[in-house]
């Protein structure tokens, strides 16, 4: 591409354009001229937010539409805003932007914090009814925006803001933040949100109500879309347990709702009854609540009667347990098509506990509406292959395109070995393969000259190996804790990103599927090395179980789909941790000899370049020049 096409073709704000990028502009340039949904697998390092922004504004612009650029992390929040400014001072273009993350984590009324989603959602809303949110008054009078209001947001629309910006000035001037980023996407050109205000149809079209935008003029970019299947399995989930039922009945019987205290009373008698003699968990149908609870009472004049006494208690503490039981009973009403209804047992703080859910198990029921709508819709990740698999959880219609492209940096700098000296295999867990694992880890930890990163199926795995590690391992180590808070993860990492400048450098051990394994960016020497060890398969449950069944109904592909290509997604996701630029150099080892094998091996992409090898302390020492 030259300079011209660079100006006049898109919006491009950087340097040259990176090799595969190109591509990838091309392919999205001609998706939102065609009015095709496009699904993405570009490697990390590709520039994949610049070279989907760029052209999808310049295109929005001229064409009257909006931008969302939707990603579940922060980071990329601010990427993406970072982004824009660039292509606003180089260019000079027009337009405004909003950024908006979820309405409990912006909103500044006292004691909010302390609330579970779906109690913020019934309170807040409780709280306007009522006019007794000042600062949902102070932004609305009479159902208008107050000119108070207008005149902070025309001052915050000649920049482009970050959340934190938008937040900072509303709480200053008294006005809720949340309203204030959703009015300035009214005009906005692009919108940075998370995923469920496009896909959770409760909260789209309340939103797209909010912001006036229809959804035919809607030019979707959806950030590491590997994730969203299972986000949109999750958000499309609830459950109840015994501490929920606990805490509910204190509640009715504190603020002395007798009818729905009876009402509560027997429906713990009856997960009780469900669960006498159960020792794990088991699928159930929907009578099997259904039928004994109306033995207590009519069902829905049951959910009715705790909707009203939630309301009464939330005008006394803000949330109400007895509102999610009600919610829950009012879900469990739903369909059979596309979930499966788990009833479970467990032990938490030494404390026995009933579980009940209803789980979604097909994303597609939530973004059918969206994919038909929208004019495109970009999906975009690092490990988004196979992209049919993509394409048919996601529900995508014959006007999408899947694309593939391949790493912009030189295959030089990176060396991707299997190790196959070892399993992790839970039929081969013995205290001899324990030992192996840990040996050979330490080896590789030792041999690194550098920071190494190893990440692990799960903690209690990890911990046990570690026990053998630490007999071998030379350097510091540093353990991801699951209990840790952001705050706490980020010190952890800046300690251990300053073990870099020496020669040893340290050892990180997390799992694959924490926040290291996907959510961190170590660029340059702060990262040497990525050691995956063992198949972070989802474990055999009920849940997995229903998944394969119903994918293999629907697709034919069950076992593939709910089982080996999201474990090899999440392998690729830690391996991803290392070259995050074209001057990093690195390796990536896959411990586990499973790795090898044709069933998992056809997971990754063709450049990927595996090569097995159990003389990997050899390998190791020629890539990194080390003279033995």
């Amino acid at each position: 591409m030259n300079e011209k096409d660079d100006n006049e073709g898109f919006l491009f704000p950087f340097g040259n354009v990176r090799n595969e990028q190109d591509k990838l502009i091309v392919a999205i340039r001609h998706a939102l001229k065609e009015r095709k949904h496009l699904i993405i697998h570009a490697p990390t390092g590709l520039g994949k937010t610049v070279a989907s922004l760029g052209p999808a504004l310049k295109f929005a612009i001229e064409n009257k539409k909006t931008v969302f650029f939707l990603t579940s992390r922060h980071t990329q929040h601010v990427i993406a805003i970072d982004t824009l400014k660039a292509i606003k001072e180089k260019f000079g273009t027009e337009f405004s932007a909003t950024d908006i993350i979820g309405k409990k984590h912006m909103c500044i009324f006292p004691g909010m914090d302390r609330t579970t989603s779906g109690e913020f959602i019934d309170y807040c809303r409780q709280l306007r009814e009522e006019d007794k949110c000042d600062y949902y008054t102070n932004f609305r009078k009479n159902n208008k925006v107050s000119v108070k209001a207008r005149t902070v947001a025309d001052e915050l629309k000649r920049a482009i803001n970050h959340t934190e910006k938008i937040i900072e000035v509303s709480a200053q001037e008294k006005l809720c933040p949340y309203e204030m980023a959703a009015f300035l996407g009214s005009e906005a050109k692009v919108i940075i949100g998370d995923y469920y205000y496009l896909f959770s149809p409760a909260v789209r079209d309340s939103f797209f109500r909010r912001i006036e935008k229809k959804m035919e003029d809607a030019i979707v970019i959806v950030d590491e879309a590997h994730n969203l299947p299972a986000r949109l399995r999750s958000l499309m989930s609830i459950h109840i347990s015994s501490f929920i039922m606990k805490r509910a009945i204190q509640e009715a019987r504190k603020f002395k709702h007798e009818a729905v205290l009876s009402h509560l009373v027997g429906l713990q008698n009856v997960l009780n009854a469900l669960s006498g003699d159960l020792k794990d968990e088991m699928a159930v149908t929907r009578e099997s609540l259904m039928e004994p609870a109306r033995k207590i009472a009519d069902y829905d004049m049951m959910v009715e009667d705790m909707e009203m006494a939630a309301e009464s208690i939330r005008n006394k503490q803000r949330f109400s347990f007895v509102g999610s039981v009600a919610r829950f009973l009012d879900a469990w009403r739903g369909e059979d098509e596309g979930y499966v209804r788990v009833l479970s047992v467990g032990n938490f703080a030494g404390e026995p506990y009933v579980r009940l859910a209803y789980n979604c198990l097909d994303p597609s029921i939530v973004t059918k509406d969206a994919i038909e709508s929208c004019h495109s819709i970009i999906c975009m990740s690092g490990t988004l292959t196979p992209s049919t698999m993509y394409a048919d959880l996601l529900g995508f219609d014959s006007r999408t395109m899947s694309m593939e492209f391949g790493s912009p940096f030189p295959q030089d700098n990176v060396l991707r070995m299997v190790v196959p000296d070892t399993t992790t295999k839970y039929t081969k867990r013995t205290p001899q393969q324990f030992e192996k694992i840990g040996k050979i880890c330490a080896d590789i930890a030792n041999a690194v000259p550098g920071n190494s990163a190893f990440f692990f199926p799960s903690y209690s795995l990890r911990d046990t190996v570690a026990k053998i590690f630490t007999r071998h391992c030379t350097k510091k180590i540093f353990y991801e804790d699951s209990r840790m808070d952001k705050g706490q993860r980020q010190g952890l990492l800046e300690k251990f990103k300053k073990e870099s400048v020496s020669k040893e450098g340290a050892v990180l051990l997390g799992t694959a599927t924490g926040s290291f394994g996907e959510g961190i960016d170590l660029p340059g020497d702060f990262l040497k090395a990525v050691v995956v060890v063992g198949l972070p398969l989802n474990p055999p449950d009920v849940e997995t179980k229903a998944l394969i069944d119903y994918y293999n109904k629907k697709y034919g592909k069950g076992f593939d789909y709910a089982y080996t290509f999201p474990a090899i997604t999440k392998c690729m996701q830690s391996a991803g941790r290392c070259i995050r630029s074209e001057t990093d150099r690195g390796i990536i080892v896959f411990l586990d000899e499973r790795f090898a094998f044709p069933h998992y091996a056809r997971c990754f992409p063709p450049d990927y370049n595996l090569r097995v090898t159990s003389r990997y302390i050899e390998e190791i020492n020629n890539f990194f020049n080390i003279k033995t």
